[in-house]
């Protein structure tokens, strides 16, 4: 496998695997993680574990790179969780531009929206990794177990505590993309024309807005809570979109609705929106721009293996007018 590129044409068995796993693996790295970074860094780290692998003492491809991606993953989230410690103001999933068929898949949406992405934050890491790999993988608990060096037993009940611990705190169901576009169409036009009562009628009382700039672009640093004060935000937000230089579209981003904004053509902000029952109860603004880097092509996240090894070299492709 010397000089071999995971990248490059599909011409070995253990290429032609990987290939086929590449976007689960970075799928699973990202949800673990929040980072698209650090996932693409995972996703390589296995391919160099892999490539050493004997083929034929791997009965289950699937099961051992993900165990693989998992260990990986696990030692990088304890990293990124000092890192955490010290980042200035709150700190926001890194927002994927999603190709069409993630907001298709409303489970797989829903698992990763900013909303959920947060929600995992506050699981251990051994809890995320279980969570992750039963809850939205599927795999078996021996299979889990081997990823997370714990017996069957241990993780079952990790798995069960994972459980209640995101079901007190997860959206509150799924959002269809017909409803999604709804409320987003709602809110871009309150925010374009700048009718207060109209950001009022869609936003829900209890709606929570969370800033992230990293410390290298102006965000708030605490989370602003209620439909009052949200308004009162956005309203001075809007004094500045109203300015020629600036532009808003709507984008698929994390599987869900968004609204990205530019200054004089440059991406400036992402703001993906959490919506139930049809109100805005969540928005999510990420400015830091080390985070915005994939908002220029299309991420592919699957739950399973892609097709074949060609479909899964598609990994992104532009995104649209770009």
């Amino acid at each position: 496998m010397a000089g071999t590129s995971p990248t490059e044409p599909a011409t070995e068995p253990a290429t032609e695997a990987f290939l086929a796993h590449r976007s689960l693996l970075f799928t699973v790295a990202y949800e673990m993680l929040g980072s698209a970074a650090d996932a693409e860094d995972v996703v390589q780290e296995t391919w160099l574990r892999w490539a050493g692998v004997d083929l034929g003492a791997v009965q289950n491809h699937r099961a051992y790179l993900v165990r693989i991606a998992t260990r990986q993953a696990l030692t990088r989230l304890r990293t990124l969780g000092r890192r955490k410690e010290s980042y200035v103001g709150p700190w926001l999933p890194e927002p994927l531009l999603t190709t069409p068929d993630v907001a298709e898949d409303i489970e797989l949406a829903d698992n990763v929206s900013t909303a959920m992405m947060l929600v995992l934050e506050t699981l251990t890491p051994a809890e995320r990794a279980v969570f992750v790999l039963r809850e939205v993988f599927g795999l078996e608990y021996d299979e889990i177990a081997d990823a997370v060096d714990k017996s069957a037993a241990a993780v079952r009940q990790i798995a069960h505590r994972a459980r209640a611990h995101v079901a007190a705190r997860r959206p509150r169901g799924p959002v269809s993309p017909a409803q999604a576009r709804d409320a987003l169409d709602a809110f871009q036009r309150a925010t374009r024309t700048g009718d207060l009562q109209g950001l009022l009628d869609i936003l829900a009382p209890d709606v929570v807005f969370l800033g992230d700039g990293g410390g290298i672009k102006q965000a708030v640093l605490k989370p602003v809570s209620g439909a009052v004060a949200v308004s009162r935000l956005l309203a001075a937000g809007l004094r500045h979109l109203s300015q020629p230089v600036v532009s808003t579209r709507p984008a698929q981003v994390n599987g869900g609705p968004a609204l990205i904004l530019s200054f004089d053509g440059e991406l400036d902000t992402v703001v993906t929106v959490r919506i139930d029952d049809g109100l805005v109860t969540g928005l999510y603004a990420v400015r830091n721009p080390e985070k915005l880097t994939h908002m220029t092509r299309e991420t592919a996240l699957r739950r399973c293996a892609a097709g074949s090894a060609a479909e899964a070299t598609q990994l992104s492709r532009p995104a649209p007018g770009r």
